[in-house]
């Protein structure tokens, strides 16, 4: 049964790793992948494909990143997720007892595996960014701009430290990525 994927590229069009978003199309257009498409350029893809298997995505994860390095010439590391999956993601969200203020930013980072001995709340050393909650897939992050900056990348701690890959958006990107999924 084919499903709407949502795939989410790690670090694109930043630093100089750009990746032009027709060729990325063309790519997955070039793999069989129906109705591939992308949104923003920060590394959003959609496509419909039947993976029904968790094997089956983890090999169609590699064989992206294989593809992507080719193309590309940079290592570009993919996350894939079901629609279905993201919308769960977003209802379980932690964030309810978060005060928002102008410098607060709310983040869903998309991981590889889980943060195994993971002890919460996880807070980084500078106090910029913590992690609220985590599922298998899943860490729920809050950041706060200090004094106007934005402080170190929270999916590159959390990477060393618990060995994952990952790529986290904004909550309300998710939440608009998603509806562009939806889109016929």
């Amino acid at each position: 049964m084919n499903r709407t994927w949502i795939g989410f590229l790690r670090a694109v069009n930043v630093g100089g790793r750009k990746v032009e978003m027709a060729r990325l199309r063309e790519l997955l257009d070039g793999m069989g992948l129906d109705r591939a498409r992308t949104y923003i350029a920060s590394g959003n893809m959609f496509f419909d494909a039947d993976l029904p298997t968790a094997a089956r995505r983890a090999e169609l994860t590699a064989e992206l990143e294989t593809r992507l390095l080719a193309e590309f010439g940079f290592e570009i590391p993919v996350v894939l997720r079901t629609v279905d999956e993201v919308e769960a993601a977003l209802r379980a969200a932690p964030f309810d007892q978060v005060e928002i203020t102008p410098d607060t930013r709310l983040s869903i980072a998309f991981l590889s595996g889980p943060l195994t001995g993971l002890t919460l709340p996880l807070r980084s050393p500078k106090g910029e960014w913590e992690l609220l909650g985590a599922t298998d897939g899943e860490a729920y992050l809050v950041a706060w701009r200090i004094n106007g900056r934005v402080g170190d990348n929270p999916v590159a701690a959390l990477e060393k430290k618990y060995g994952v890959r990952g790529t986290a958006r904004f909550f309300h990107t998710t939440e608009k990525i998603v509806a562009a999924a939806r889109k016929p």
